[in-house]
């Protein structure tokens, strides 16, 4: 049980590190470099003691051969110090000669002398037959053998541990000549001997090809890890490419959740909101010439009445005083219903730019929507039209701009008044839901088509197709409309049930 949990904790924490550097370009990278380095270094290693094993050297080593010889004459000097020894101390002495001999005992060559200044020998070790050397000539080939020795010495460094070789060409005697005083005598300690070899194994120092083997090792795994980013990148600067050339529905791949894939993210939602904007510059320029279209058509119909009723008047070309009365009077009404139109258009104008802000205040929709019915009585009395309350709730407000909120639903009533058969009835109804508030204004309304409904609040938009002013519209009002429930941030659209269009608006109730 514990070693399962154990193992729960380790498989949590690599995947918590495997998501921190999925998530971090910077931390792949980082890991990437250290794999490379661990790679570089095991290769490096792993050439260079195959490089070691594969050209080890064998050498003949005297070093220890003599120092063996060696310590046996450092023995007898440090013996030899005692001041209380003399040449006479026979038994003292060949004591210490037999324990320095016992020294080399494997090596028969080794011959230990103790002589007088003049060469004489006092005392010697058991295999030496001489009895009187040339000091001289010891002292020159002592000499000769120390040159030689530290010629011969190599210091070899293993694994961290320092080690000297004496490696000769050709093997030669060992001497070392030093003083030994005694109290009685000045002496000389001469100790000669061949030393014995010994087969040394030696293992070349590094090779730099190991060295550029690491490197290869290293550059060719750090290729091997990034080429998948590298190629990304690509994917990615080929995309921006495609991008700059126009082509705005090219979607770069999303790949992993590093900084590289934010990046791929944000170039296409770049390319969308690019995409949107041209697609907006287009629609503004093709609403530019939609709008001059119909400005002119809409204004050139009453200045042609205006221009020819003048006419008229100015020719003298009526009957009585009476005529001219109606004459002026019908040119006066055209021109003011191009002021309408001019004014709604000013207006859509400066909404569509946000050009107009709102003065927002508490209104009760209530009291709003009852107060315009009550002024649309006339209206409706005229036009043989009942507005009912339907589904009207408990009073609710909203914080809104009431003239132009005002606006909104005298355009819905005035158009339903206008489009209704006659006699008609408009039914207004007024409820909330949730954090909105609803309105709707419906009416009958036949041969209302799905295309129709599509464009109903477009500017200038009339569904009967003749586009008469028989109805007194200016074909702005549910654009205007439109754009006023916007600015609030509410929504306005229309639906057809069983012939019956209804205008729904939706608010968003204050807090």
């Amino acid at each position: 049980m514990k070693n399962r949990r154990r193992f729960n904790r380790l498989f949590s924490f690599y995947y918590f590190v495997r998501e921190k550097i999925s998530k971090s370009i910077r931390l792949e990278l980082m890991v990437a470099f250290g794999m490379c380095l661990l790679a570089a270094t095991i290769v490096s290693s792993f050439y260079d003691g195959y490089y070691k094993e594969k050209n080890v050297m064998e050498e003949i080593d005297y070093s220890s051969g003599i120092q063996s010889i060696a310590d046996a004459s450092e023995y007898m000097k440090q013996k030899f110090k005692d001041k209380s020894l003399n040449v006479t101390n026979n038994q003292d002495i060949d004591k210490i000669m037999k324990s320095a001999e016992a020294i080399n005992a494997n090596n028969d060559t080794v011959k230990l002398y103790l002589t007088d200044i003049d060469g004489k020998i006092l005392y010697k070790s058991s295999n030496a037959k001489e009895n009187e050397l040339n000091i001289h000539e010891i002292i020159k080939r002592a000499s000769e053998y120390r040159k030689n020795y530290n010629n011969s010495t190599v210091i070899d460094t293993d694994n961290g541990i320092t080690k000297k070789r004496v490696v000769l060409n050709k093997v030669q005697e060992y001497v070392e000549i030093d003083g030994a005083n005694f109290s009685d005598k000045d002496t000389y300690l001469i100790v000669t001997g061949m030393p014995l070899a010994k087969t040394s194994y030696v293992r070349p120092s590094g090779s730099p090809i190991s060295i550029i083997q690491g490197l290869i090792a290293f550059i060719a795994l750090f290729y091997f890890l990034t080429m998948k980013k590298m190629r990304y990148i690509e994917k990615i600067s080929d995309g921006l490419m495609q991008i700059a050339k126009n082509n705005l529905d090219y979607n770069i791949e999303i790949q992993g959740q590093d900084e590289l894939a934010k990046l791929a993210d944000n170039i296409n939602s770049m390319a969308k909101e690019l995409k949107r904007s041209i697609e907006g510059e287009r629609n503004a320029e093709k609403t530019k010439g939609e709008l001059i279209t119909n400005v002119s058509h809409d204004l050139r119909t009453p200045l042609t009445s205006i221009k020819g009723y003048l006419l008229l008047v100015r020719e003298g070309k009526y009957k009585n005083e009476k005529e001219l009365c109606e004459f002026i009077n019908i040119a006066y009404n055209k021109s003011e219903k191009l002021e309408v139109l001019i004014n709604n258009l000013f207006e859509y104008t400066k909404l569509n730019n946000k050009g107009i802000s709102l003065n927002l205040e508490l209104v009760s929709l209530n009291d709003l929507l009852e107060q315009l019915i009550e002024e649309l009585y006339v209206i409706c009395e005229e036009n043989n039209v009942v507005i009912k309350k339907q589904s009207w709730s408990k009073k609710i407000s909203a914080k809104v701009d009431g003239d132009k909120i005002a606006r909104v639903f005298e355009n819905l009533l005035m158009n339903a008044i206008r489009y209704v058969p006659k006699p008609g009835e408009v039914r207004v109804s007024l409820w909330s839901e949730e954090k909105y508030i609803m309105v709707s204004v419906e009416n009958r309304c036949l041969n209302v088509n799905d295309e129709q409904l599509k464009k109903i609040f477009d500017r200038f938009y009339r569904t009967d197709e003749s586009r008469s002013e028989a109805t007194g519209g200016s074909g702005l009002g549910l654009a205007i409309s439109k754009s006023i429930i916007e600015l609030h941030g509410g929504e306005i659209w229309a639906e057809v049930k069983d012939e019956n269009i209804i205008f729904y608006v939706k608010l968003i109730i204050s807090e």
